[in-house]
């Protein structure tokens, strides 16, 4: 198996935390999706014949993309690629862009599934991050997508926001548990270099929330959705049984996946390629017939460190037979002693020769995912 990313680093507008690669110059639409299709035909044979059973277009925001450039960007993948075994076609959109007419038509493309970034469902809360939406448009949004006959909705909220309170943030997952949507992303906000929002908050005009407020908010989220029957299937995924993301998943457990476009990803198991960040580079090289990535080949601890984090991310946890087999009793061994200090806390489950983090313990996985991974 295998999956398809595709990159459309277009947005309206920049939100104070984003640090992806976006842009707000979209008279390059139309030059983008030729390149895209370049460099589909380009590298199609990197996953091997692998059967493509996801694909997923994210951002930036897909959904600003005009409906006709993308039809001819699925018409123009058809035709390069075998997407005959595509069983989650995934695009990412934003509230303020949902029509009926638009969603219509994704689903006429073969898009059976839709992520919304929705972030939160209380105005004030939106304002101070700068998006565009309201809390009306989401909800109108989730109805609209369902009206169509996509019934796999998945959106995005983040808690730790500024002036956010423990009860408005109930309420925001009560609002999503009411709209009966099939997944939730949930991220704690951060404050990365380069963004808005750090500078904001350097210059004293935004405040953190405490570390504090932030694992009671976690808590209640968890609580909240394991009682609306959500798995907690990621340290930062939820879904009803069903419907976990199909691509996000062939992240963590190392499927093979091709990413195409600027900024965009690959990897096949060995190596990783990385696209430019910049539409425009992105653009001259495929203009020129090249691709654009550079290599990455993982070394052997490189790819211990990946398997490491990636498997302990999930509620499937790392499988002690499977890191032997490819690392070796001395990795193995170190690694279960490492382990020990973590298991006696409670913070890390060994059971059936699977390691995994206990409901405490994922609060605390980076520090104890670095405390696993070799030097």
């Amino acid at each position: 198996m295998a999956g398809i990313y595709i990159h459309i680093p277009y947005c309206k507008s920049k939100c104070i935390y984003c640090d992806f690669y976006s842009t707000p110059q979209v008279e390059t639409m139309e030059q983008y999706v030729h390149s895209l299709l370049v460099e589909a035909q380009l590298r199609k044979n990197e996953i091997d014949g692998e059967p493509i059973n996801t694909l997923y277009l994210g951002g930036g925001t897909p959904s600003v993309m005009p409906i006709e450039l993308l039809k001819k960007l699925v018409d123009g993948l058809n035709k390069c690629l075998d997407l005959s075994h595509v069983e989650e076609f995934t695009i990412e959109v934003n509230p303020d862009d949902v029509t009926h007419e638009y969603i219509l038509s994704l689903r006429h493309l073969g898009v059976n599934r839709v992520s919304m970034g929705v972030q939160s469902f209380n105005d004030d809360e939106l304002r101070a991050i700068n998006r565009r939406h309201t809390a009306k448009q989401a909800i109108d949004a989730v109805r609209a997508i369902k009206d169509t006959g996509i019934n796999n909705v998945s959106i995005d909220l983040i808690y730790g926001l500024p002036n956010q309170t423990l009860d408005t943030w109930q309420d925001n997952v009560e609002q999503a548990i009411a709209l009966d949507v099939q997944h939730i992303s949930a991220y704690c906000l951060s404050y990365e270099k380069g963004t808005r929002l750090w500078v904001m908050r350097e210059q004293g005009k935004v405040s953190e929330a405490s570390d504090e407020l932030c694992v009671v908010m976690h808590n209640a989220l968890v609580d909240t959705l394991k009682q609306a029957e959500f798995e907690h299937y990621e340290i930062s995924n939820f879904a009803r049984p069903g419907y976990r993301s199909r691509h996000n998943s062939s992240y963590w457990d190392f499927t093979p996946y091709l990413g195409l476009g600027a900024a965009a990803h690959s990897y096949d198991g060995n190596t990783r390629r990385y696209n430019p960040s910049s539409i425009k580079d992105y653009i001259e090289k495929l203009s020129n017939g090249n691709v654009a990535y550079i290599e990455e080949h993982l070394e052997w601890q490189e790819r211990h460190n990946e398997e490491v984090m990636l498997r302990l991310r999930t509620s499937d946890g790392l499988d002690i037979s499977l890191f032997k087999q490819h690392y070796g009793d001395n990795a193995c061994n170190t690694l279960l002693h490492n382990a020990q200090p973590f298991i006696k806390q409670d913070l890390l489950r060994l059971n059936n020769n699977t390691l995994s983090l206990s409901s405490i313990g994922v609060m605390m996985s980076d520090n104890i995912i670095r405390n696993l991974m070799c030097d």
